[in-house]
């Protein structure tokens, strides 16, 4: 991949800075319970328990966060094409799934757009 290493996920979130990987690595169940009930409250649900509060990062080997593993639809989009992020795609800037996915991620955005420069795509 680039410099920006794999904890940067397909759609340019930094996994590193993820409540529910640290909770993971830290394998702390107390913040896997913060965490779900922050989730929840922000996505109005009541889906996300703390024992779905499991991962690794989207772009590392382990465990994944069932949103990232089984309702993300950028992964797919981004491996089909084989690129290793959503930078290296032509249709970045008006992908209605990279918004509908991450929505006003300023941070992912800004990532994204320092990998698309750092690929020359920029």
């Amino acid at each position: 991949m680039n410099s920006m290493g794999k904890m940067i996920g397909y759609c340019g979130i930094n996994c590193e800075k993820c409540e529910a990987r640290i909770a993971t690595i830290m394998n702390d169940n107390k913040m896997r319970e913060k965490v779900s009930r922050k989730w929840c409250e922000l996505f109005q649900t009541d889906i996300i328990t703390p024992d779905k509060i499991n991962c690794t990062g989207c772009r590392s080997d382990g465990v994944k966060y069932f949103f990232c593993s089984e309702m993300c639809k950028i992964k797919p989009c981004v491996t089909s094409k084989g690129y290793e992020s959503c930078a290296e795609c032509s249709e970045m800037d008006s992908c209605t799934i990279l918004v509908a996915e991450i929505g006003e991620n300023e941070e992912a955005k800004d990532n994204l757009k320092i990998i698309k420069q750092m690929c020359g795509r920029g």
